[in-house]
C-alpha cells in the first residue's frame, strides 16, 4: 500500500480532539484507503484492534439498516473503560447518520472518522446536528508527485516533464495507477466512476427526468474547461439545438455536479475592484481522465486540461483560487492562503512575441509585491522576466513551496 502522507499527516493532528473527521470527495479518489491508512498508524500508536470499529456502508451487509440500529450495533462494541476509535466509510447511504455521530460524540468516549462522496456530507443537517463538531478534509485525486510515486512500483518513471503528458491523459484515480493500463482500460474504469456518480449520485437520487438533456450539459461543461461562461451560456446552446432548458434548472444542474465533486466551480474576481464577480465562472473536472473517457482524447485540449491540473494543485495545497479580471483582461489563476497570494499564468509555451506579451503583460500590470508566475509545458522553461518567475508546468506540480 502507497501511503498518501499528506493526508495522513494532516488529519492524525486531530486524533483524540473532540471533531468528527469529514473526508469527502469523488468516488474512488482514495478515500476509504487513506481511512485504512489512518486505522494502521493509529495501530501503531498503541491503539489495540478491538478498540477500532469500522463499517462499510457500501456493503450488502449494512443495505437497508437504520440510523437507530446504527447506533445501536456501534453501542454494543463501545470499550466501557477506554476511547473507542470508529470508522464509518461511505456514511452518506445511511439516512439520519448525523444523529448517530452526534450522540456518539455527546454520550461516549469515542473519536470518529468518516467518509463520503456526495453533497449529503456536506448539507444543512450537519450544520444542524454538528455545528463546531466536526472538520471536513477534501480529498482530491492522486497529485502529480503521488502519481509518480504509484508509478514508480510497476514501471520506470520518466522523465518528469515528460510523464506530465501521461498524467494529463490519464488523470489521478488510484486505481488507474497500480499497474499499467492501456488507455482504454484506463478511460474504461474512468466512465465507470463517471456512470456510477452521475446516475447513482445525481440522477437516481434527485430524480432527474431528463437525462438525455443532463448529459448534455455535462458534456458542455466537459468540452469547455477553461472557458467562462453561465447557465445562460448553456441554455443557449440548448436552444440552438432544439432543446429547452430554463437558465435555473441549467444552474441546479451544475450544482449538482459540484455536490458530486465531479466538477469544481472557480469564480471571478475584480483585482481592481477587490470583489468577486457574480457571473461568467470558470469549471474545472475533479480529475481530466473524466473528460478524456467521455469526449475522447484531443491534443487541442492539452492546454485547458494543463490548466485543469494546475488548479487542482493549488486547490490540494489549501488555497483558495479564483480567475483575475483586470482592464478586460484574464489572469487564469489567483490563489490566496491566508496572507499569501500568488498570480499564476498557464500556458503550452511561448513561441512569439504577441504570447510573450500576452503571458508576463498581464501579471506586470498587476502592482502589488505577491509572486508571480508564468508556467510553461516547455522543456527550456525557466529564468525570470522582470521580476516573474518562469517555470515547467512539471517543476511547478513538484515545488515543495511557491
Amino acid at each position: 500500500m502507497i501511503l498518501r502522507n499528506d493526508y495522513i499527516n494532516k488529519i492524525i493532528t486531530y486524533m483524540d480532539t473532540p471533531f468528527i473527521k469529514i473526508l469527502t470527495g469523488v468516488r474512488r479518489c482514495g478515500k476509504s484507503t487513506i481511512m485504512n491508512m489512518l486505522r494502521i498508524e493509529i495501530e501503531k500508536r498503541g491503539v489495540e484492534k478491538k478498540r477500532i470499529l469500522h463499517y462499510n456502508f457500501d456493503s450488502l451487509e449494512y443495505e437497508g439498516i437504520t440510523s437507530k440500529e446504527l447506533f445501536s450495533e456501534i453501542k454494543r462494541e463501545l470499550d466501557p473503560d477506554r476511547k473507542t476509535y470508529i470508522f464509518l466509510d461511505e456514511i452518506q447511504e445511511i439516512n439520519g447518520w448525523e444523529k448517530v455521530v452526534n450522540s456518539l460524540m455527546s454520550d461516549h468516549d469515542v473519536d470518529i472518522y468518516v467518509t463520503g462522496s456526495n453533497s449529503r456530507m456536506m448539507s444543512s443537517e450537519i450544520s444542524t446536528y454538528l455545528t463546531g463538531r466536526y472538520i471536513s478534509f477534501r480529498i482530491y485525486p492522486l497529485s502529480f508527485a503521488e502519481y509518480l510515486e504509484f508509478r514508480k512500483e510497476y514501471a520506470e518513471p520518466d522523465d518528469p516533464k515528460r510523464e506530465l503528458s501521461r498524467y494529463l491523459q490519464y488523470g489521478g484515480f488510484p486505481a488507474l495507477h497500480l499497474r499499467e493500463y492501456s488507455k482504454d482500460e484506463a478511460y474504461t474504469i474512468v466512465k465507470d466512476i463517471y456512470n456510477s456518480t452521475i446516475f447513482t449520485d445525481i440522477v437516481k437520487r434527485n430524480s432527474i427526468r431528463k437525462i438525455d438533456q443532463f448529459e448534455r450539459i455535462v458534456k458542455y461543461v466537459f468540452d469547455n474547461v477553461g472557458n467562462t461562461f453561465s447557465a445562460s451560456s448553456i441554455t443557449k446552446y440548448l436552444k440552438n439545438e432544439q432543446r429547452t432548458l430554463d437558465n435555473e434548472t441549467v444552474y441546479n444542474y451544475l450544482c449538482k455536479l459540484e455536490s458530486a465533486y465531479i466538477i469544481h466551480r472557480c469564480n471571478r474576481y475584480d483585482i481592481k475592484g477587490k470583489e468577486i464577480l457574480k457571473t461568467q465562472e470558470k469549471f474545472y473536472l475533479s480529475d481530466p481522465a473524466f473528460r478524456y473517457s467521455i469526449l475522447g482524447y484531443n491534443a487541442d485540449s492539452a492546454s485547458a486540461m494543463l490548466e485543469n491540473i494546475v488548479y487542482l494543485e493549488l486547490l490540494r495545497r489549501g488555497y483558495d483560487v479564483c480567475v483575475g479580471k483586470l482592464e478586460g483582461y484574464e489572469i487564469d489563476f489567483i490563489a490566496t492562503r491566508r496572507d499569501e497570494r500568488i498570480y499564476v499564468q498557464v500556458a503550452l509555451e511561448i513561441n512569439n512575441s504577441n504570447t510573450k506579451e500576452r503571458e508576463y503583460g498581464r501579471l506586470l500590470d498587476i502592482n502589488d509585491n505577491y509572486p508571480k508566475y508564468v508556467l510553461l509545458n516547455d522543456d527550456y522553461a525557466g529564468g525570470n522576466y522582470q521580476g516573474i518567475k518562469t517555470i515547467h508546468i512539471a517543476d511547478f506540480l513538484l515545488q515543495k513551496n511557491y
